[in-house]
């Protein structure tokens, strides 16, 4: 029998319960003898110490199980909004999802936030409404939330008796009670059903089922069952869904090997390991692989099976494995033709760093490896060195400040302390700046010329870099084609424009190579001289694009949020003025009886202060949901450094 592959990620607002679910599917599957604990720290996923002792997922982990001819690649993913980076990684390499939501909180902040990737990717996504047996669930009310606040159409398959008591049970639905949800929801997306249902036609159950497959896998509709991870009450019915509503499929063995790395981590002894999910293909130990411009030997080959890693000598179509012997990869490396966009970002960039100082001195060196280690294994944690050789890295909140801190006491043996935490700024061209550096110059030490042009772009819009220079012009015995010319020149821009005037990344604008000359020993005289090598390029690049800012100036962006606030509708007053003197620009306030709404954009830094009052400002009643709203020039900073109240310069200009 032709077992087909399922890559499913498990994704939840904390504390939902995804990773108790994860460990009831595990339990289900045969694969573990008893279910463990997230407050016992033994469960199959949360291996890290950190994680164990804290109950809390920081790491994306693997296992894999089997649910009838389907091989399914388990993925649990982190719910805190502090590891957000983690499910964005993981995101690219699913054929499909569970979406954990509670019974007694509901919708959550981060369950919008996920479930607006998953809606972007077109990830097909089962809903899984968890913990029916605790006090205060209500399934009806979620799935309601679910189909109102995420704006899905969604299909209950199962019932709950009982909902809120220790005893409550989960039964599907039988075919009469299911049947005329299916038909409503899937009649308006597919107008076969809905022909043959208002010709009174007969519809069979297998037919129903056919087109609820076919919607879910298409993630027009999204199945919804009710359950307990903690008494596995629902538990046998989301396993049927995940195996027969979610796109699983035969691998293809035959071809070159295309995966994608979408995780780093070091094993004990420090060696590089590299989870790849394969699209097609076959890879084999001791086999070359390119990644990007170099290449390297796989040495091992570990495959997820049955909730172990297990070694083999090669690994086929679309399973997930952990090599061994890749030391030059990065996550977002590929392999061969992998049939995917690039990696993009799903989800807001960290907004805030915070500088980083070891305690003893002398570890400064020993600091910092580790910190590029950990970067290694997290790209969104940017390890910045300042002018004044103080190391900052980027962060999503306070939570991963102090798992951090134990990471690096737990792992690398270094007590460290973090200075204030300031939010992450970028800077945007004000105006058009143009600058050229030309060969044989005396202020050019380099042997090419570079002339770059910089323009304001639409916000939001990022960094295009274009080539307005005539191809024989540039060095194609080097690069050898002119577009891969053109990808290092961009390579070199990006690089360069990673600290703008006042120290931060310069964003949202078009840079334009405008000249470009090389030299050449047989050259004309004007060009001959040594022959120009890529490292002519790559350092007159940052000096070029430099003088192109020095002419456009720059205004620096503080990152901003969007906070929506649900408070009682006496209190709006007293909420509106406190949002005003943080800052806040305020929308009208809509209300709804005793509730109201009240929607405002205010700097990332005050959003703490504005959680803090809300409590007393409404009598611990009102709620706030917050999401990234982008930058807004911060008042005052214009082309030269003039730091606003909360905002300080990341940097003194470089000389």
């Amino acid at each position: 029998m032709l077992r087909r592959t399922l890559n499913l990620g498990i994704l939840a607002h904390v504390d939902a319960g995804k990773t108790t679910l994860t460990e009831r599917l595990l339990y289900a599957a045969g694969v573990i003898d008893a279910p463990g604990s997230v407050d016992a720290g033994t469960t199959q996923t949360d291996t890290l110490a950190l994680e164990r002792r804290r109950g809390i997922t920081i790491r994306s982990a693997v296992v894999s199980f089997e649910l009838g001819d389907v091989t399914v690649n388990l993925i649990d993913t982190p719910g805190h909004p502090d590891f957000i980076a983690e499910v964005e990684r993981v995101l690219s390499v699913l054929d499909g999802a569970v979406l954990v939501v509670s019974a007694v909180e509901g919708v959550q902040p981060q369950t919008r936030i996920l479930m607006r990737a998953l809606r972007r990717l077109h990830l097909p996504t089962l809903v899984f409404v968890n913990k029916v047996d605790r006090a205060g669930a209500d399934s009806e009310r979620v799935t309601n939330e679910i189909r109102d606040r995420l704006g899905l159409a969604v299909v209950p398959m199962t019932a709950v008796d009982g909902d809120g008591a220790r005893a409550a049970s989960v039964r599907p639905l039988d075919e009469a009670a299911l049947r005329p949800r299916l038909l409503d929801v899937l009649a308006e997306r597919d107008d076969g059903l809905l022909s043959a249902y208002v010709d009174g036609e007969s519809i069979t159950p297998a037919r129903l089922q056919a087109a609820l497959a076919e919607q879910a896998g298409r993630a027009l509709v999204h199945p919804v069952y009710a359950g307990s991870a903690i008494t596995g009450a629902g538990v046998d019915a989301l396993a049927s869904g995940i195996a027969t509503l979610l796109p699983a499929a035969v691998g293809d063995d035959e071809g070159p090997a295309a995966a994608v790395v979408f995780k780093i981590e070091r094993g004990p002894g420090g060696d590089k390991i590299a989870y790849v999910r394969l699209f097609s293909g076959t890879l084999r130990t001791r086999e070359r692989v390119c990644l990007g411009d170099s290449e390297d030997k796989v040495t091992a080959i570990g495959v997820f099976e049955r909730g172990s890693v297990v070694t083999r000598p090669s690994v086929s179509g679309r399973a997930i494995a952990k090599l061994w012997g890749l030391r030059t990869a990065r996550i977002g490396d590929r392999i061969g033709d992998v049939p995917l966009p690039p990696l993009r970002h799903e989800f807001a960039p960290p907004t805030l760093e915070a500088v980083v100082t070891p305690r003893d001195p002398g570890d400064a060196t020993h600091l910092r490896d580790a910190l590029m280690l950990l970067a290694e294994q997290d790209p969104l944690i940017d390890v910045r060195r300042g002018l004044d050789g103080e190391l900052a890295v980027s962060l999503y909140g306070e939570v991963q400040k102090e798992v951090l801190q134990d990471t690096l006491a737990a792992d690398h043996r270094l007590e460290i302390s973090f200075g204030e935490t300031m939010p992450i700024c970028v800077e945007r061209p004000v105006r058009r700046g143009e600058a050229v550096e030309r060969l044989r110059a005396e202020t050019n030490p380099y042997l090419a010329t570079i002339g770059l042009r910089v323009e304001p772009a639409d916000v939001d819009s990022g960094v295009a870099v274009r080539l307005d220079v005539d191809p024989r012009a540039a060095p194609l015995y080097v690069y050898r084609t002119f577009e891969r010319f053109g990808e290092y020149m961009e390579t070199y821009v990006r690089a360069g424009l990673d600290e703008g005037l006042h120290g931060w990344r310069v964003t949202d604008c078009t840079v334009t190579m405008t000249d470009c000359v090389y030299s050449v020993p047989d050259g004309p005289p004007s060009r001959r001289g040594p022959l120009s090598t890529p490292a002519d390029f790559r350092k007159l690049t940052p000096i070029v694009l430099r003088r192109a800012l020095e002419q456009s100036g720059t205004a620096v962006c503080e990152p901003m949020v969007r906070a929506v606030l649900e408070v009682p509708a006496r209190t709006i007053g007293s909420v509106v003025a406190a949002l005003v003197r943080l800052g806040a620009a305020v929308e009208p306030a809509t209300a709804r009886g005793e509730l109201a709404t009240v929607e405002a954009v205010l700097p990332v830094v005050r959003t703490n202060e504005l959680q803090r009052q809300l409590p007393a400002l409404t009598g611990g009643e009102g709620v706030v949901e917050t999401s990234f709203a982008g930058y807004r020039p911060v008042s005052g900073r214009l082309s030269q450094p003039a730091p606003a109240p909360h905002v300080a310069a990341r940097s003194d200009p470089p000389r």
